[in-house]
């Protein structure tokens, strides 16, 4: 009993979604299992550079300020308005001829009307003189300049390239030689498990 158990589940195994439509009475006409063959690799050994053969020295530019004079502005004409020129002159003018004139006067208590001489009189007057008049003058302004820095090139880059033998290293390396692969493999069984 126990033999025909271990037939049963073999043939199960090895059946499994291979039934052809052989199958009759349920007893397995062809059995198929899968076979799955690995990957083949092996190792293979190659020289790798891992230097070239050259050297290179590198020295960045060197940059430096130099200051220059720059015109920052033209030269240019302007106008100005001169004021005129004044100068202020004082004269005694007569502001008052002078002569007889009548004026109410008290005399030992009463009040009479006199007939009085009087000096002609004088008075000190300020007058403004013109000495030039207003005009307008011509203003040539030079041209402005100021000292302007900027950055100039000193010494340009320099590369020195030496050269010397490449080094190279021998380095392993897996490679696949054969891919793997799954196949059918008919599957034999016996007649007394079928029973």
């Amino acid at each position: 009993m126990i033999r025909k158990t271990v037939c049963l589940a073999i043939s199960g195994l090895a059946g499994l979604g291979m039934v052809s439509d052989a199958v009759a009475d349920g007893r397995a006409a062809e059995c198929y299992e899968p076979v799955h063959r690995p990957a083949l690799y092996d190792t293979v050994y190659e020289d790798v550079m891992v230097s070239p053969g050259q050297l290179v020295d590198y020295d960045p530019p060197i940059y430096g300020t130099m200051e220059r004079v720059e015109q920052i502005a033209p030269p240019r004409v302007t106008y100005d308005i001169v004021p005129a020129r004044t100068r202020t002159v004082y004269r005694t003018v007569q502001v008052d001829d002078g002569g007889y004139a009548w004026e109410w006067r008290v005399i030992q208590g009463r009040k009479v009307l006199c007939k009085v001489w009087r000096k002609a009189r004088y008075a000190r007057v300020a007058e403004t003189v013109m000495l030039e008049p207003e005009r307008t003058r011509r203003v040539v302004l030079p041209a402005e300049y100021e000292s302007v820095a900027h950055e100039v090139l000193v010494r340009p880059e320099r590369r020195h390239v030496t050269q010397i033998a490449p080094s190279y290293q021998r380095v392993a390396r897996r490679v696949v030689v054969q891919e793997g692969s799954t196949s059918w493999r008919r599957v034999h069984i016996a007649r007394h498990c079928q029973d």
